[in-house]
């Protein structure tokens, strides 16, 4: 098989198949570039979604979707950056293995939107969740900021994923064992 055909809200795409190690294939969902994905997507996660004041998202497949809620919501959103910048201070961290990435990542919050997340409830958003490596990473950085996680979400769900009650999505996506 090379692609997997998947349907979300409405909007059909053939997810290549990518090997991820040589026991495990996965599809790949990619949604750069994918304005319909992008936008259906956002609209069905937000028809589930609690009450929230903030959208958080990991750099960097996550942010066009976060930005796509929060504009659809009318909401402010953050991301949870890979690298510090100058403009950052008082930075805070975590660090995290993704299914996707061959090596030890980190993610980082700066204090100034760390101040303005606090007390607030905060809707943690990702195109896909997997191991859930980076949506506990985010977690932990909103707990760090004295936020109020108040619902995890993603597009998808692959794998053992799709069996979390932490969770909502919109699709499950299987992983393909070899």
């Amino acid at each position: 098989m090379d692609a997997y055909r998947i349907t979300i809200n409405g909007v059909t795409r053939d997810l290549p198949i990518c090997e991820a190690n040589e026991h495990l294939d996965i599809a790949a969902f990619v949604i750069f570039g994918d304005v319909e994905m992008t936008v259906k997507g956002a609209e069905g996660l937000l028809a589930k979604a609690p009450e929230f004041d903030y959208i958080i998202t990991a750099e960097a497949k996550g942010i066009p979707l976060g930005y796509e809620m929060a504009r659809q919501a009318g909401k402010p959103y953050f991301v949870a950056r890979k690298g510090t910048k100058l403009y950052m201070k008082e930075v805070f961290g975590v660090e995290v293995r993704s299914i996707t990435t061959d090596r030890v990542q980190h993610l980082y919050l700066d204090k100034a939107e760390a101040d303005q997340m606090k007390g607030k409830r905060v809707l943690i958003v990702d195109d896909v969740i997997s191991t859930g490596e980076s949506l506990k990473a985010v977690e932990i950085l909103c707990e760090e900021a004295g936020a109020n996680v108040v619902g995890k979400c993603a597009i998808l769900a692959e794998g053992d994923a799709q069996d979390r009650e932490d969770i909502f999505f919109l699709e499950p996506l299987p992983l393909f064992f070899k």
